[in-house]
């Protein structure tokens, strides 16, 4: 490794997402005279499998390069799920060593099972958000976060929200001259706020194992009405604790919370699919006024709902 040099470590798990793992690659290793160096390690050096039965990785490096890392990553990786003894000792091992340790999209499963994120708050791909929040009661899900940033541990949502926090990194390590420089040749956005939210589908009731599934549907059916946690709770047949700790269990989220994520999502989806208004839209949504129906849509979308036409709907949004 050259002197003075940062050390990146990658680490490829067992059916690593190919554009996950490319984002750390792309912004850290192809850079000849960056500030970064990179390695790319596994549980076992050899052939790793990459998702969707396409190439795999010929990695050369095992786990114990993690020794010398300044920054850990961990891409996202199919059907997330704790990973092996070894794996979480050797993270939970760097991170008392004070490396810098970043997840991306599902790549928090990993994080989580070696207790890093404990007590903090976390951000992964919306559609593993609730089972990383009933896998890890311990962890703040924030799924509507691109990514956070809690210091020594960061994590970020699916995808491309990766490419947004490697290049928090370099701005954070080194400016924002270098970190737009590199988002210009990589021909992406130069800052996405962690803030901004991802873009997520509507709020799905839970597996009919895992919880009351009946409320669920009854409330995606009926978020044009002003709904209560008792209104929630009379239609499940439960106390109102009991429902609250079951929407806990099943979803990660307070009733109430769950209910602006399901109007939200609904939201999206007019303002995608249809040619309403925007006090239509906020009525069927029961959001309430326009006013506050935007207000609402831009603190937790991270756009005006008229920005977000624009972006997914050619139709204009009329203004109430």
């Amino acid at each position: 490794m050259p002197s003075g040099k940062h050390q990146v470590v990658v680490v490829a798990l067992e059916n690593v997402l190919a554009l996950d793992i490319g984002i750390p690659v792309q912004v850290f290793g192809s850079w000849p005279d960056g500030p970064y160096t990179l390695t790319v390690c596994a549980e076992r050096p050899g052939l790793v499998a990459m998702h969707g039965g396409g190439p795999v990785l010929s990695v050369a490096d095992g786990l114990d390069a993690l020794a010398t890392a300044d920054t850990v990553i961990v891409p996202g990786y199919l059907e997330p799920d704790a990973p092996s003894a070894a794996v979480s000792a050797a993270l939970a091992e760097a991170a008392a060593r004070g490396s810098r340790m970043v997840s991306i999209c599902s790549g928090a499963f990993a994080l989580a099972a070696a207790g890093l994120l404990d007590g903090r708050r976390a951000t992964t791909h919306w559609q593993y958000a609730g089972a990383l929040a009933k896998q890890y009661p311990r962890v703040t899900v924030q799924p509507e976060a691109l990514y956070i940033d809690e210091g020594q541990v960061l994590t970020s949502g699916g995808v491309t929200a990766g490419l947004d926090l490697c290049l928090h990194l370099v701005r954070h390590d080194h400016g924002n001259r270098l970190a737009n420089q590199r988002a210009r040749l990589l021909v992406a956005a130069p800052h996405r706020t962690g803030g901004q939210a991802q873009f997520m589908d509507l709020p799905v009731p839970p597996d009919p194992d895992d919880g009351p599934v009946p409320v669920y549907e009854w409330a995606l059916r009926n978020l044009h009405q002003r709904l209560t946690v008792d209104q929630l709770a009379r239609q499940a047949g439960m106390s109102r604790r009991t429902l609250i700790r079951r929407f806990h269990a099943d979803t990660g989220r307070p009733p109430m919370r769950w209910l602006l994520d399901a109007r939200l999502g609904l939201g999206r989806e007019l303002l995608e699919t249809s040619d309403l208004t925007v006090e239509a839209v906020a009525r069927r949504c029961g959001l309430g006024t326009p006013a506050n129906f935007r207000t609402l849509f831009k603190a937790h979308v991270g756009v005006p709902p008229r920005v977000y036409r624009e972006t997914f709907n050619s139709a204009p949004l009329e203004e109430a």
